[in-house]
């Protein structure tokens, strides 16, 4: 083990010890006020058991804020790092460990996470289902999930953040050039983490295939729930092959293997394939489901079904196909040759054209129609210029010739930044102000959300436009520092004032859902926007346990509005409802939580003998699960159910007969 002893708590920067203080107290804080109004028993049988996907969703979605703050104060210290030349306020150690974290923390567990959730709460709903194929699994994923994070979260000041940035190249990465178990701490949990992104994609897989509605064939589903399928296959074949690679970068720096490594037969371009073979559907994995969400809140608010709606489908078929033969062109410069690169360049353009149906999709369901300038809707157009200039950009990296000068640039920055937050992040905002009112039975404020809305979309194109112009001047990314004679300053400052503009948003944001619980007038109407298409929209608000007192029977695409303009009834007959069967909660993934976390753990410090015995934890959760008694789960009672259908279905859309 290379282990240095002293320096186990890495507390010595100013920065780093206020950061541990606050955390202690701010854990302090939050234990003290659990004991003090006797909330630990309702927090473990309501949620940290909890097998409801709605729960599990919303669990997510907490853990993906808490990262995106932790994600974008990393980003705030980069901006500020870099406004002025010649800045010491990080140095360049520092640094290259708060960029790794930046973008490791933004993909793996805020990206992934937030969309988890929305598939939690929103797919069974959209596809007529009580739950989802497998509850238990459901949470299972929920928590392996949550020891990535915590047990990544905990590198940055129990001995050293991983420094070799999110894409953590060999021969960098290895022992050799980073001696220490920092980047330990990637290959473990990102492994970790993969298992959990496999659960999820398993789970709603089935889900989607095997609980639909009655009537609802595979051309009647809702854009979202298609977009999830297919992101549940890419990640199917896309993540077995980083997680090998995973496991092979951690056996190099843990237990002395050659895989990736300099000397002795290492082939450090291996892992470079093997990470984009990953990564680049990766980007596919988290952008789909934001397609899928932007098409549902374009043909809400247009109050029109979405525009070519089969073109769509296949547009996210084709995508997904193309989205595994693009890799090679994230390493154009590395010397593969200019036949390889011609073939990837083709590939990579051909991408653009299934990319660019859907935009003229949403643009033509917007024509004609009765636009409704709602919060998820200035989202959605928000999204689509952003997302465009990610695209446009991207296919002029597309281009191997054009890559030589962009490569390494802060141009390939500002590309990914506009592709992936205005891809992803817009999309989600848009889902959140979308969906809220169904899960909580309250509208965020209005005034608020443009408040955010514009502070956010303003502050990112400040902070990420002027990168275009700095690396066409030759700006290298992942540099801490440069020279006042390069020119490089102003458009520098002009960035890290638009990432304030940014973080101001975020907090009108937090402001909104705080102000929101405690003022906003509560809503009971199915139909919350008054013009919703899809089966979620026929459910109660806010949405019960059992999600559906009546499985519905589907007859067209957009099922509620179909409903609408032929006049039948939303609600249904009383004696239809009958006891409605519910999995039971279970404590058993919690367990995995802490196994997977101390084994990962011993991994990272390279207590080798205790490691590998240690991975009998979760096989011995496994064995519990196996071996306990059959789970019957319970039942809530019809009378219960017609109670709460009364109740928080709004009275003018109940038709009792």
């Amino acid at each position: 083990m290379d282990i240095k002893w002293d320096q186990i708590l890495i507390i010595e920067e100013p920065i780093m010890f206020w950061t541990f203080i606050g955390l202690i107290v701010s854990s302090i804080g939050l234990v003290a006020g659990l004991t003090y109004f006797k909330k630990w028993g309702w927090l473990w049988r309501e949620w940290l058991t909890s097998t409801d996907a709605k729960k599990v969703g919303i669990m997510y979605i907490v853990l993906a804020i808490v990262m995106l703050v932790r994600g974008g104060i990393d980003a705030l210290m980069m901006k500020y790092q870099t406004a002025v030349p010649e800045n010491t306020f990080l140095s360049s150690q520092h640094f290259n460990e708060v960029f790794s974290a930046h973008g490791t923390i933004m993909i793996f567990f805020m990206a992934m996470p937030i969309l988890f959730g929305i598939m939690n709460l929103v797919v069974p709903l959209q596809i007529g289902a009580r739950d989802v194929a497998f509850p238990k699994l459901n949470l299972l994923g929920f928590w392996i999930t949550t020891a990535a994070a915590v047990l990544y979260n905990i590198a940055f000041l129990v001995g050293g953040s991983p420094d070799a940035g999110w894409t953590s190249y060999f021969p960098l990465a290895g022992k050799e050039f980073t001696p220490g178990i920092g980047n330990n701490y990637y290959y473990v949990a990102l492994q970790i983490s993969g298992f959990g992104s496999m659960i999820i994609a398993i789970n709603f897989m089935v889900t989607i295939l095997k609980m639909r509605a009655p009537g609802m064939g595979l051309f009647k589903m809702p854009m979202f729930t298609w977009t999830t399928l297919i992101t549940c296959l890419i990640m199917i074949i896309a993540f077995p092959i980083f997680t090998i690679a995973l496991l092979a970068g951690m056996l190099d720096r843990v237990f002395g293997s050659h895989f990736f490594t300099v000397a002795d037969g290492g082939l450090d371009m291996m892992w470079a394939n093997l990470f984009w073979l990953w990564a680049h559907p990766e980007v596919y994995i988290v952008v789909l489901p934001a397609f899928g969400i932007i098409s549902e809140v374009v043909a809400t608010f247009s109050k029109k079904r979405l525009y070519g709606y089969h073109s769509m489908v296949w547009a996210v078929i084709v995508i997904s196909v193309f989205s595994l033969l693009v890799w090679v062109h994230h390493f154009y410069t590395m010397g593969v040759g200019p036949t390889v690169n011609s073939v990837f360049s083709i590939t990579t353009l051909a991408i653009a054209v299934p990319t660019g149906i859907k935009l003229f999709n949403w643009l033509f369901t917007m024509r004609k129609g009765r636009i409704a300038f709602e919060q998820p809707m200035l989202w959605a157009l928000g999204f689509i210029p952003t997302f465009l200039i990610g695209g446009v950009t991207g296919v002029m990296l597309g281009m191997a010739s054009a890559d030589f000068q962009y490569h390494n640039t802060l141009f390939l920055v500002a590309h990914f930044h506009y592709t992936l937050v205005g891809g992803v992040v817009y999309a989600v905002f848009a889902a959140i102000y979308y969906w809220w009112p169904k899960f909580f039975g309250f509208k965020l404020n209005h005034k608020l959300g443009n408040w955010h809305f514009w502070l956010f979309n303003v502050g990112f194109n400040l902070s990420f436009f002027p990168l275009f112009f700095l690396g066409l001047d030759g700006a290298a990314r992942r540099m801490y520092t440069y020279s006042a004679e390069t020119g490089f300053g102003p458009l520098y400052m002009l960035s890290f004032i638009g990432t304030l503009l940014i973080a101001a948003g975020v907090v009108f944001f937090v402001i909104n859902m705080v102000y929101s619980s405690l003022k906003e007038k509560r809503i009971t109407d199915r139909d919350v926007w008054g013009t919703g298409r899809t089966l979620e929209w026929l459910v109660p608000t806010p949405v019960p346990a059992y999600n559906f007192a009546v499985i519905p029977k589907v007859e067209a695409l957009d099922e509620v509005w179909h409903r609408k303009e032929t006049g039948k009834a939303l609600a249904f007959d009383e004696k239809e409802i009958k006891d409605i069967h519910m999995p039971s909660h279970s404590g058993l993934p919690f367990y995995m939580f802490v196994a997977f976390f101390i084994s990962g753990f011993l991994f990272v410090w390279e207590f080798q003998a205790l490691a590998i015995a240690s991975l009998a934890l979760p096989f011995l959760g496994m064995a519990i699960n196996s071996f306990t008694s059959y789970d019957e789960g319970y039942y809530i009672p019809a009378k219960e159910v017609i109670e709460t259908e009364r109740k928080g279905g709004g009275e003018q859309q109940w038709k009792a007969k």
